[in-house]
């Protein structure tokens, strides 16, 4: 593909509820139909060379969800990586969480543990799955480790330095599926200077084809990051 790709591409995948209504379907057959899409659009981000992908799974609003959903997306989200996991490592994709894991009940907690130990030295992609995320959440606990460490001179790096994954680059590009046009909570800090890409494709219908016009739209977009340039046409 001939055109500038992001570094670092994130994506909330919105709409697998309503993708299951119009079809009469219960919303876990949703669930599962975006699980096979957030599969795909991983290796085809792979293999066109992106180094990092994030994806927006669970936030921490998603607890007000039915109880026997919530249990069910968790469940979907082990098995399914646990599954893939020798896939994984042949395509040499390196699994990363973000968000209040901590919090999480003890089992899922090992598995993400797990699952970033044994894919630590891929290096092809940095998958980073948002579990139990949320961007206010996420400043919260690092003004909270900062007031700990007692530090008195704060600045944009300082702040940074405390976030969950410090290392990662800022999201270039992020898409919004099923036609909402908001960042829910997600990556707040981090996408101050993100372009936003909103389609109205429900998640489990994004195909190869929708992502490459995310990717071209994002190609054609000049990024100011809040300066002026001059002899613009």
């Amino acid at each position: 593909m001939s055109i500038k790709l992001p570094e670092h591409l994130a994506i909330i995948m919105d709409g697998n509820g309503r993708w299951a209504q119009q079809r009469g379907l219960n919303r876990v057959e949703g669930h599962k139909a975006g699980a096979k899409i957030a599969e795909n659009v991983t290796r085809w981000c792979a293999d066109l060379g992106l180094k990092y992908l994030t994806l927006y799974a669970f936030s921490t609003e998603n607890w007000k969800r039915p109880k026997e959903e919530v249990r069910f997306l968790f469940q979907l989200m082990v098995d399914y990586l646990k599954d893939r996991l020798n896939l994984l490592l042949e395509e040499s994709i390196r699994i990363r969480f973000m968000g209040r894991v901590n919090e999480l009940v003890e089992e899922t907690r090992n598995f993400c543990k797990f699952m970033e130990d044994e894919t630590a030295e891929c290096n092809r992609l940095n998958l980073i799955i948002a579990l139990n995320y949320g961007g206010r959440a996420e400043i919260v606990d690092a003004v909270k480790k900062i007031l700990n460490d007692k530090l008195e001179h704060i600045d944009d790096a300082i702040i940074r330095r405390y976030l969950y994954l410090p290392d990662l680059p800022d999201p270039d590009l992020i898409v919004r599926t099923s036609g909402e046009k908001r960042l829910s909570n997600f990556l707040l800090w981090q996408s101050s200077y993100s372009e936003l890409y909103f389609t109205d494709t429900l998640w489990p219908d994004f195909s190869k084809d929708e992502l490459t016009k995310a990717l071209e739209e994002y190609s054609k977009r000049k990024r100011r990051y809040g300066a002026v340039i001059d002899n613009e046409e």
